[in-house]
């Protein structure tokens, strides 16, 4: 089918035509869909997420080194603390997602909470000055994190990650090539994985500065810089306000859910596929048809989604036991060991491109379907690879002298052994890898299964259950110390394996239903 201008709202020869004057329904020569080049307002999202990460990941990453060398925090603890700040900032996002639904939409929620983030990082580099005891740099750094920067980074990821989403044009629109169509699936799928980019080219730099302000010049520099970013990405954000497409709050949708879930249960009809499909053919509900099928596949997703905690309790060690072990490994002085998380960043910066632009076009016009389950099973998988080898890495450094496994009365915060930091960065390239297949897809999982009115809230629920790795992590974080943390990196290896196998062998049917969903109605 040659390009044509289709007018809107009309039924064409192909099917019904939307607002956008996309096709609803994949036409009937559809071979395989292409993604558009996004939209301005989109790189506008995707520059105020680069913003927010720079600061997030700028200040985050020196939590431990800040705690350890400046506020005297022992090791276990500071993992602790750490993963305390990690539960409360996944723990908000439900928060935010209520708010935006219920009362502010996604815009006004976004900068409200951005502005919220600000004062917080402003008061964390307060916290940093030398002038205070550790006792009172502490207490204002626990405020700092849990009450504002937690707050203020979960309203944000709860609302810009379906935001983002929002400003792609829904459907499909022919090409000059006969039965290739552009797919909003496939740009959807494109912008999630700008925004993935733009949140690790913010956290690349941010993570590459920040250490460096703080042995130049003090932890005070270090994090001003970041709050004086997010300004910056709030002065991007703002003015694009009549440049994004922008949907009305519709009030909290879980009343709907549950009121549509009761009236199925309450008329349950033996007969019926699903028992959510007693719900539909209502003619004066406050559903429709399109809805209870949106909600059948948001709780598959979120079937999908109780496996994401053990994923998340693996991944959040690179902001605290991976650190940790650096910190206990002969590295140059220009180097501190939290910097090495420059590389899992570097690495998705110049990868996330190479796979949007050859290595997935490449599988489609072979008709190879990888779908969100084979991805998510990759980045499982690979996960596991990554932790058994940190388990030996562990191993080994405390298999060297002259600390060994560092309980000796002699050993200080300062402590290493004759065993070189860079043995880490295949770890970090591997969590990077995982990031790909299992964060990324993820994130568009969640906002492609659900119907609009539930995609803030499922977007939500999946940035929730990071939450739920922070408190396996909290537990974890018993055996933080030395030298338990090997025998803590030998079972997450082991667990996340069983996990992935149980994954794969519970949903690998979901590709197969994903696959075959060709409307956008």
């Amino acid at each position: 089918m040659s390009e044509t201008n289709i007018e809107k709202g009309v039924v064409s020869s192909e099917g019904l035509v939307n607002e956008y004057g996309y096709f609803i329904e994949q036409p009937a020569d559809f071979e395989y869909g292409i993604p558009e080049a996004l939209s301005f307002s989109t790189w506008l999202v995707v520059a105020t997420e680069l913003c927010e990460r720079f600061n997030f990941y700028g200040s985050s990453l020196m939590f431990t080194t800040y705690m350890r060398e400046q506020l005297n925090v022992q090791k276990a603890r500071s993992v602790s603390i750490n993963r305390g700040f990690s539960f409360f900032a996944y723990f908000t996002t439900v928060l935010g997602a209520f708010i935006s639904d219920q009362w502010l939409g996604k815009y006004k929620t976004i900068a409200i909470f951005a502005s919220w983030y600000v004062l917080g990082t402003v008061l964390l580099a307060i916290s940093a000055l030398k002038s205070f005891s550790h006792s009172t740099g502490l207490a204002l750094f626990i405020v700092s994190t849990y009450v504002f920067i937690a707050f203020g980074t979960g309203g944000i990821k709860s609302n810009v990650s379906a935001f983002v989403a929002e400003q792609v044009k829904v459907g499909y629109r022919p090409t000059s090539k006969p039965g290739v169509y552009v797919d909003s699936r496939a740009t959807t799928e494109r912008a999630y994985r700008y925004f993935y980019w733009a949140i690790n080219l913010g956290a690349l730099v941010g993570m590459a500065l920040t250490p460096s302000l703080s042995t130049k010049y003090n932890y005070f520099v270090a994090y001003l810089v970041p709050a004086c970013v997010m300004v910056v990405g709030i002065l991007i954000f703002v003015p694009g306000y009549k440049l994004y497409t922008k949907k009305k709050p519709s009030g909290s949708v879980f009343g709907k859910v549950a009121r549509c879930m009761k009236y199925a249960r309450q008329n349950k009809n033996p007969e019926s596929a699903h028992w959510l499909d007693s719900a539909k053919g209502l003619k004066d509900a406050e559903w429709d048809d399109a809805f209870v099928d949106g909600l059948k596949r948001s709780i598959k997703a979120c079937k999908v989604f109780l496996f994401y905690p053990f994923y998340w309790a693996c991944y959040n060690n690179m902001s605290d036991n991976f650190i940790n072990q650096g910190m206990q490994m002969q590295r140059p002085s220009w180097l501190q060991a939290s910097q090495l998380n420059v590389i899992d960043s570097l690495f998705l910066v110049v990868t996330i491109p190479i796979f949007d632009y050859f290595i997935f076009p490449f599988l489609a016009k072979r008709g190879i379907f990888l779908g969100p389950i084979k991805r998510i099973t990759i980045g499982l998988w690979t996960v596991g690879i990554t932790f058994a080898y940190v388990s030996i890495i562990q191993k080994k450094l405390y298999g060297t002298p002259p600390f060994f496994n560092f309980t000796g009365d002699d050993v200080t915060n300062d402590s290493f052994n004759y065993i070189s930091i860079w043995l880490q960065i295949p770890a970090y390239i591997g969590m990077a890898v995982s990031e790909i297949f299992a964060s990324i897809t993820g994130l568009e999982y969640a906002f492609s299964q659900a119907p609009t009115e539930l995609k803030s809230a499922l977007s939500a629920l999946f940035l929730f259950t990071n939450c739920g790795g922070s408190l396996i992590g909290l537990v974890l974080s018993i055996w933080s110390g030395d030298p338990q943390v090997y025998y803590s990196y030998i079972a997450q290896t082991a667990l996340i394996v069983v996990i992935a196998v149980i994954f794969w062998f519970t949903f690998r049917h979901y590709d197969k239903e994903v696959q075959q969903q060709t409307s956008y109605n």
